[in-house]
């Protein structure tokens, strides 16, 4: 077997200031790669699928590793804030489990006490661990750049596999998660080669609540990852969960609905039939799962 290349020669900056960042980005152009927890990053730049002249880590900047929460405002996490320490913080736990839930299936203990929800988010791969329940928590990413910041939500920020909106002289600084509806609750499941570490080859993050304005009482919110270019929520599916009185028959029809809306590739870990099935057979066990709860 062949050894792996080491990670090429960079130059490692460590900003201080939001005004060190736009000046490396300014001065180095595409030469530049932002650096928070490296997971990715690394791995790419050691396979040579990324180039770095300069490294420039922005861990350190204000707010970047901060969580808070408050029930008028909900949850800020700042983008180098480690998926430990968001799956450990009680009001995450309480509130949003969800998310805690997902942030635990990526990889192992020591990998998760690097990766960060920025970089997750950033990275945009298909089939991150975090996107199906950061969609369906609605969660806004917030974008700083010389002019300040701006507020984009987070399927308006991925553009496909490896792209965002992120322009070349902003960096991700924060997350925002609005207070989830009253009495909502939710889980991720989620199929991998291995039960350990392994990428996704399919997940499925459902969220429901109650809501007394729609006939069924309850509202759902799916998010599904791995089986499109980005990861996406299935709204039409959604709604129609909503106008019928809860049934089993009404979630093997929704995800049916689903499985028939993705649209995987064939690719190293599975071949699209299989995925456009685990859609289907996930989406059914989620939406069982998250009913159970709820009654």
């Amino acid at each position: 077997m062949l050894a792996r290349p080491g990670l090429p020669e960079f130059e490692y900056i460590k900003a201080t200031t939001p005004q060190d960042v736009f000046k490396q980005l300014e001065n180095k152009k595409n030469q530049v790669k932002l650096l928070m927890g490296g997971t990715d990053l690394f791995i790419q730049m050691r396979d040579r699928s990324e180039g770095a002249h300069v490294l420039v880590d922005i861990k350190e900047l204000p707010g970047m590793k901060q969580i808070t929460f408050d029930k008028n405002n909900g949850l800020r996490v700042g983008a180098a804030v480690h998926l430990n320490q968001i799956a450990a913080f009680p009001d995450v736990q309480t509130h949003y489990g969800v998310l805690a839930e997902s942030a635990n299936t990526v990889g192992n203990y020591q990998l998760r006490n690097r990766a960060t929800l920025g970089g997750n988010i950033c990275n945009a791969s298909p089939s991150a661990d975090l996107s199906p329940a950061c969609l369906v928590l609605e969660c806004e990413v917030i974008l700083t750049g010389p002019e300040g910041d701006r507020k984009l939500s987070l399927k308006d920020f991925w553009l496909g596999p490896g792209k965002t909106s992120l322009a070349k002289n902003e960096y991700l600084s924060a997350i925002l998660f609005p207070t989830p509806p009253t009495g909502a609750v939710g889980c991720y499941l989620k199929l991998g080669r291995s039960k350990m570490g392994d990428l996704a080859i399919v997940g499925v993050a459902v969220l429901g609540y109650p809501d007394k304005d729609v006939p069924a009482g309850f509202k759902f919110r799916i998010g599904i990852n791995s089986t499109a270019p980005t990861a996406y929520r299935v709204p039409g599916v959604e709604l129609e969960i909503s106008q019928k009185n809860i049934t089993d028959e009404v979630f093997s029809q929704a995800a049916e609905q689903a499985m028939n809306i993705s649209s995987p590739i064939e690719d190293v870990r599975a071949t699209a039939l299989y995925q456009k099935l685990m859609v289907r057979n996930l989406t059914y066990k989620a939406l069982n799962k998250v009913w159970d709860l709820l009654k």
